[in-house]
């Protein structure tokens, strides 16, 4: 039976994942912050299941609950990194741009690294990170989600050549790049082309079961993120 964890699967995507992998076979080990949610999942799904509580802004916690996972599974298989906050913030107030920081950046990185060096060691595994088609442009109404997005990206693309590191190419990173979905994280009013939570964790499993190295979900999100790429950045102003 392959083992997987889920960071953040207590609510959205990651929690949406869980029966996609319970399904697939695999045991699994799932972190959130709310105890109520996670105890929830793990009597629905019983015997498959197990829940560690978990704020991934403590780094000191993150290396605790990771070792701990490590000693429960004893080799792992999946890692989904599904923790994320964002806000629209464009008074740019503190409070809501460190609590991004501290979470999207401080804290993923953390699990990145421990996940990969993880990897590293046993020689094989799936690091796979939520991070957003927010990535590739900046944005006035919520610039610090847009630009931990980029950071991740760029975070991730650089563990993607440090696999390279790793014998047998047994170690796989893949990016997910959501548009918006039907999830507390979707910013914004009069939102377009929002995708059903079901819908984007179909194709984001699907992704995963191909190891992909980066997916846009949905995929129609492919032809905005050519265009964000090659549009000035003096339109993007006049227009966003």
């Amino acid at each position: 039976m392959p083992n997987a964890i889920i960071f953040g699967a207590t609510s959205g995507i990651g929690k949406q994942l869980i029966q996609h992998l319970v399904k697939d076979g695999y045991k699994v080990a799932i972190t959130g912050r709310r105890k109520e949610l996670l105890k929830e999942m793990e009597e629905k799904y019983p015997n498959v299941i197990s829940t560690y509580r978990h704020d991934v802004q403590d780094i000191d916690e993150s290396v605790e609950v990771f070792k701990g996972l490590v000693a429960e599974l004893k080799t792992i298989d999946l890692v989904i990194h599904s923790s994320g906050v964002g806000y629209e913030n464009s008074n740019l107030e503190w409070e809501k741009e460190y609590d991004t920081i501290q979470t999207n950046v401080l804290g993923a990185t953390r699990i990145y690294d421990l996940t990969f060096n993880l990897f590293k060691e046993q020689g094989y595994g799936h690091l796979v990170a939520i991070s957003s088609i927010a990535s590739l442009r900046g944005n006035r109404e919520s610039p610090a989600y847009f630009a931990s997005k980029a950071y991740q990206v760029n975070y991730l693309e650089s563990l993607y050549f440090k696999a390279k590191e790793v014998k047998g190419g047994k170690v796989h990173v893949t990016d997910i790049r959501p548009g918006f979905v039907d999830t507390k994280m979707a910013l914004g009013d009069g939102i377009f082309w929002m995708a059903t939570l079901e819908k984007t964790t179909r194709q984001i499993f699907k992704a995963i079961k191909r190891k992909k190295r980066r997916v846009y979900i949905s995929r129609r999100w492919n032809l905005i993120a050519w265009v964000l790429k090659i549009v000035p950045s003096w339109l993007i102003k006049k227009v966003m």
